[in-house]
């Protein structure tokens, strides 16, 4: 799943493809380097990040939706509000990735009335307070238990199961060391039998594991670590910036863990 930011405020890439042309040229892009799906968002939910009008968010992300799902590309719409995820579906969409894990029960039923796939994301607290101080008697099964819960809601308000994937929302509401025990768990989440979406792209924390002084940019190589873990326990999807360097990665650890 490669990312399209189309905002001025994201943590990694942050109004460098806030433009029409330049985020659908990305995504484009990144389709040709290997990308399965294009994941296009127009709200920030970096730490911190302040909420975006339906209105706003509407008009930076339909018109890049429905550009690159007319060139037949696969798009996920990233996005909370069931007004901007109707609106890409209409457009072209095929997935909701949405980051509140179907708070609004009004997204339920818009993925089960359109059959569009979801992914379910877990996220203690908002982004404007998710990294004040997040508690966890056990991280790992609170997240996996949150996931399957939401899943098994999902189901009931008529979503087919097999169009469910599952995110453990690695730096949403995760202390550093919760990211990191998540990351060592993984297949405890794949072992639910819902596949598993892994988004750990240059965030946060391995800004921290690298020292402190690596800009977000400049954290591939470190991305690339996680999504070779990811693969080895059995995710069955990762959300990256760097699109061609992950694909390197992938089909490398998939051929070795294939052979023989």
């Amino acid at each position: 799943m490669g990312v399209v930011n189309v905002t001025p405020d994201s943590f990694s890439d942050g109004g460098r493809y806030s433009t029409l042309e330049t985020a659908i040229a990305h995504g484009r892009r990144m389709a040709n380097e290997g990308a399965d799906l294009i994941d296009v968002g127009g709200e920030s939910t970096r730490p911190g990040a302040e909420p975006v009008a339906v209105e706003d968010e509407l008009a930076r992300v339909i018109p890049v939706a429905a550009a690159l799902a007319a060139d037949g590309i696969a798009v996920s719409i990233d996005t909370a509000k069931p007004e901007v995820a109707g609106a890409a579906l209409e457009a072209g969409a095929i997935v909701v990735n949405d980051v509140t894990g179907l708070a609004d029960p009004a997204m339920a039923s818009l993925v089960a009335e359109s059959s569009a796939g979801v992914v379910i994301m877990h996220m203690q607290g908002e982004p404007r307070t998710m990294q004040s101080d997040p508690q966890y008697e056990n991280v790992v099964v609170e997240v996996r238990d949150f996931l399957v819960e939401r899943s098994k809601q999902a189901e009931a308000a008529g979503v087919r199961r097999d169009h469910i994937a599952i995110d453990p929302g690695i730096g949403f509401g995760k202390t550093f060391d919760h990211n990191l025990e998540l990351l060592r768990s993984l297949q405890v989440l794949v072992e639910t039998g819902y596949p598993v979406l892994l988004g750990a792209s240059r965030k946060a924390f391995l800004g921290r594991i690298l020292g402190g002084s690596v800009p977000a940019a400049e954290r591939d190589p470190a991305t690339g670590a996680t999504v070779a873990l990811a693969i080895e326990q059995g995710v069955a999807a990762v959300r990256v910036h760097n699109v061609a360097m992950t694909t390197q990665i992938a089909r490398t650890v998939e051929a070795i863990m294939r052979s023989g």
